[in-house]
């Protein structure tokens, strides 16, 4: 800041004094090299100014150039309340799993994981299509990284979820293909730029991302001889968790899963013979990660019987686990 902008708070004639000591700016002023006492001796003869007027502006130099202070609870309370006022109640609608992570809202990201069949694609549709059922002015972004999302599944679910307007609640899931990480990189610094003006747009605001699946996005440039992918891997996933903290987003990543040698030590079902995919330190990325399974059939009801553990989580108890059932694409609570 020029010491000219300051005028008049300080005299026009001790800003040119200062200038032709070779002082423009406040950065001079504040960090000229010796004490005031010397400074005073270096401005020209004949100004009227006296040491104490002069340790005076200084010092108003100073608090022009210093942010205003804040006050911690001050800051604490405004985020409260931005909170309670942006956070959306996300429900699975199988009351044990939404206990085991403390609702699926509140600006976390989510990992899914499991083997195929496992309810994965089935958990991430029932959360998108609970929220725009119960909240008409929402919509949901579901980023489908293999082209395989399909319109007459999710239709199927709305219907069984008791949506009275099927095609109204289709309209507000927005479907985008992304088939690299530069794809998935651009929708969502779109969608970032969207939600930073959400509130001064007519259009509803997406509050919820499902990317099915993001492995074939990160797979293929993660290697053992390079940490190029490794580092792209992070900053994407740091930029999801700081997008949902700042939104009060909801992402629910789906991942796939890799062979182990031995047991899976990550959950503690000695049965399970894979792991997440993309490497241990994937989960670190996210906010809790949940390993879904299929035990089977149930005998006489035309259901499955599947089983949800939370593997690590940064909000709730970790290597807790319930049980769910699919009948008709749709999760049920084990004992209904």
């Amino acid at each position: 800041m020029r010491l000219r902008t300051l005028v008049p708070t300080i005299p026009a004639d001790l800003v040119s004094a200062f200038e032709s000591c070779g002082i423009k700016t406040d950065t001079d002023l504040l960090f000229f090299d010796g004490s005031n006492l010397e400074l005073f001796a270096k401005l020209p003869r004949g100004l009227v100014v006296t040491c104490g007027e002069l340790e005076k502006y200084v010092s108003l130099v100073a608090e022009r150039a210093s942010p205003p202070g804040i006050r911690g609870d001050e800051e604490l309370e405004a985020a409260l309340c931005k909170q309670r006022e942006n956070a959306l109640e996300l429900s699975s609608g199988v009351g044990e799993l939404d206990k085991l992570v403390g609702g699926f809202g509140g600006g976390r990201v989510f990992e899914i994981s499991g083997e195929q069949g496992s309810g994965k694609t089935a958990l991430a549709l029932q959360i998108s299509l609970r929220l725009l059922i119960a909240q008409p002015d929402t919509s949901v972004l579901w980023v489908d990284t293999r082209g395989d999302f399909s319109v007459g599944r999710t239709a199927r679910v709305a219907s069984e979820l008791g949506a009275e307007n099927v095609s109204a609640v289709l309209e507000r899931l927005e479907v985008a293909l992304a088939l690299s990480i530069e794809d998935a990189q651009v929708l969502v610094s779109d969608l970032r730029e969207r939600a930073d003006v959400g509130h001064a747009l007519p259009e509803r605001l997406v509050r919820c991302v499902v990317m099915d699946s993001i492995t074939p996005l990160l797979a293929p440039s993660l290697s053992n001889i390079s940490a190029q992918g490794h580092a792209t891997m992070t900053t994407f996933m740091q930029d999801l968790r700081d997008f949902a903290r700042t939104h009060y987003f909801t992402f629910l990543v789906v991942n796939d899963t890799s062979a182990v040698v031995q047991q899976n030590s990550d959950t503690t079902f000695s049965s399970a013979t894979r792991k997440p995919a993309l490497g241990p330190s994937f989960a670190f990325l996210t906010d809790c990660t949940l390993w879904l399974s299929k035990h089977g059939d149930i005998e006489g009801e035309s259901a499955s019987m599947h089983e949800t553990e939370v593997i690590r989580s940064r909000m709730t108890q970790s290597k807790t686990w319930c049980t769910f059932k699919i009948r008709r694409g749709v999760l049920h609570s084990a004992i209904s």
